[in-house]
């Protein structure tokens, strides 16, 4: 037996749905300078953690060397949440003290 396959018609419904889709919000991740953690350790949780090529890494770092903070990626809540916990767990594995944060876009 064959399958028939009918043709998409779109009705004001699909077209509407497609209007109104709406986004996760977004989060901006704030690195936060301290006087214990190294800047080699910055830069490292920055390509590794955040996907940084080594240049935009170091400028950050020396952003937040000089600024006392940077904002260093813009992702949805849970992401934002993830990537702070991550940069947490491998400051506390080499017992620096650095601090991530998250906010509103």
């Amino acid at each position: 037996m064959a399958t028939e396959t009918l043709p998409f018609i779109e009705t004001e419904e699909a077209a509407d749905q497609d209007t109104t889709r709406s986004y996760l919000p977004m989060y901006k991740v704030i690195m936060w300078n301290d006087d214990v953690t190294t800047m080699e350790f910055v830069v490292r949780v920055l390509v590794k953690l955040f996907g940084k090529d080594y240049n935009t890494a170091e400028r950050l770092m020396y952003e937040i060397h000089a600024s006392g903070a940077a904002h260093v990626a813009t992702l949805p809540l849970e992401q934002a949440e993830f990537k702070v916990e991550q940069v947490h767990a491998a400051a506390s594995l080499e017992q620096f003290p650095f601090t991530c944060t998250i906010e509103p876009a």
